[in-house]
Parts: structure tokens; C-alpha cells; sequence
């Protein structure tokens, strides 16, 4: 029987503070194999919850970071060309045959396996983390659905490679175009929020233990109020610890010390020109007298 809270507290000792409903999916995902969807806007952590999973199991992780115009040959496998060459006229001086030529070029040994076939032929599971699907085109997430369907890819050379052992596949999702029913139908679901300040304020002592209880919740609370003002981008959980970190190594005990270093601390968390204009001095005070 699987222990849902033993489960969490081991995502809590790698740094990750899962609540309930994400830990529970994370463990049916390992449990049924099947794939998870994990879907938000960028910056609420959805890519490190793919990094933690393969510590927790102490397995390998392996990244396939998705962009427009990804197509098979980069994601599954490619010839070394070049070793290819230099085995051909090799074995042009030793007088093999063609069809012994061909063989021995078109073997393993040539083959660079990209993340998609490096994850199905690894001796133990390791997490498979498909990063942004959203980014790909239609017709790679298509392919795509094949591979995660039976876990085994066809090579031409080689004939069909089948899974060594099924890894444990994360895919993440910022928006930005509609994924296809048939995608969401393979996979397993859920929707990665913000944090509500509770949990931020845990990620914040979990990450910089050394942090003092009172910075720690103002820092929280600024983060959490910019979240509410419009902000083109806001600020994400890895934007909240960059910012705690820094002025950590200002040695601030309070955030209304120096409105001047403030301010500029602001940088790590305003990332546009335009977001940088719109929290004036005055917004950031009143933002301030809210957190102390």
C-alpha cells in the first residue's frame, strides 16, 4: 500500500513542497505508468517537480526541451556520420563486402540516441521529462503520442526497439497553444498554481533554511501582492528564492531597512521593462506596509 504522506515528506526533503492532490498524482503516474500532464504558467515550478521525482527515485533524468520545428531525428536517434566515414574507408582497404560494410556501419555502435530512445532503453526507469510540449508542433506531438502509446521506436537499420523498462514520463505545459485531445486522453492531468502563501513561505524556509522566520514571511507577502497588480510576467517560486537569496546576502533582517536597496533587489523579480516601470516607489511601499 502506497503511503501518501511518506511520499510527500520524502518530495519535502529533496526541497519540494507538494500539497495533496500533487503528490497523488505523481504517485499514480508511477503506479499506473502512465504519463502525467502537468500544466501552468511558467515560473510556478513545474519543470522542477520533474528534477525532485528523479531524486526521490534515484534514478537518471533525462530532459527533451520542446521548441517550434522539433522534429523525430532530433528526439530519438541520429547516425554518426563521421564515424560512419571513417569505418566505410576502413574497411574499403580491408576489402570487406558492401553488404559486410553496411552492416557493421548501420550496428549500435554508430547510433546516437537522443532522449526519447535514451529513456526507453535504460536498464532502470529513469524520469523522462518532456519540457514545454506546447512549444512543438502538432505533428511532433502526434509522433509522440505513438511513442507513448506502445514505448518502442522503429529504426529503419535496426528494426523495432521495445522499452527496457518504462520511464516515468512528466510533460509540461505553459499555454500557449491548445494540446490535442489525444494527448490529454493518454495522459494523467493536473494544474500547477501559484502557491497560496503558506506553501511559498515553506518552499522559502525549505530552500534557505537559514533565512529569518519574519524576512521570510514579508518576502512572501511582496511576492504574493505583485502577483495581484497586473504584472505582464509575474514573478515565479524560482523568481521569490532568487530575490530572498539576495537580499539575504545584504544581510537585511527586515524589507523596510533600505528603501533604496529594495528597490534595486527588484531586478530579480521584475523581468520587462514594463513591469519594472509600473512598481513605482510608491506601489513598492505600499506593498512593504502590507508585509510588515
Amino acid at each position: 500500500m502506497v503511503d501518501l504522506s511518506l511520499f510527500q515528506k520524502q518530495l519535502a526533503e529533496k526541497g519540494y513542497i507538494a500539497d495533496k492532490d500533487l503528490a497523488a498524482s505523481l504517485l499514480l503516474q508511477t503506479q499506473l505508468q502512465r504519463p502525467l500532464l502537468l500544466e501552468g504558467d511558467a515560473g510556478v515550478g513545474k519543470t522542477e517537480i520533474a528534477k525532485v521525482l528523479s531524486e526521490v527515485f534515484n534514478c537518471p533524468l533525462i530532459r527533451l526541451q520542446c521548441y517550434e520545428g522539433l522534429d523525430a531525428s532530433s528526439t530519438v536517434y541520429e547516425w554518426n556520420y563521421q564515424h560512419q566515414l571513417m569505418a566505410i574507408k576502413l574497411f574499403e582497404k580491408e576489402s570487406h563486402s558492401a553488404g559486410e560494410t553496411e552492416e557493421h556501419i548501420f550496428s549500435e555502435k554508430y547510433l546516437l540516441k537522443r532522449p526519447l530512445l535514451q529513456a526507453i532503453t535504460m536498464p532502470e526507469s529513469p524520469v523522462l521529462l518532456i519540457d514545454e510540449i506546447d512549444r512543438a508542433d502538432e505533428e511532433f506531438e502526434a509522433y509522440l503520442l505513438e511513442v507513448l502509446s506502445d514505448f518502442q521506436i522503429s529504426i529503419p537499420e535496426l528494426g523495432t526497439i521495445k522499452a527496457t523498462s518504462k520511464p516515468h514520463v512528466i510533460l509540461t505545459s505553459n499555454g500557449t497553444r491548445e494540446l490535442s485531445d489525444a494527448l490529454r486522453r493518454r495522459c494523467l492531468y493536473h494544474y500547477v498554481d501559484y502557491p497560496s502563501f503558506d506553501k511559498e513561505l515553506r518552499i522559502v524556509k525549505a530552500r534557505l533554511p537559514d533565512i529569518g522566520t519574519e524576512l521570510a514571511r514579508q518576502i512572501v507577502d511582496v511576492v504574493q501582492g505583485l502577483r495581484k497588480t497586473g504584472l505582464r510576467k509575474n514573478p515565479g517560486i524560482a523568481e521569490t528564492l532568487d530575490w530572498a537569496a539576495a537580499l539575504i546576502k545584504f544581510d537585511l533582517s527586515s524589507l523596510d531597512g533600505d528603501m533604496e536597496l529594495f528597490m534595486s533587489t527588484l531586478a530579480c523579480l521584475l523581468k520587462t521593462q514594463e513591469d519594472r516601470e509600473a512598481i513605482t516607489r510608491e506601489v513598492a511601499e505600499r506593498l512593504i506596509a502590507k508585509a510588515v
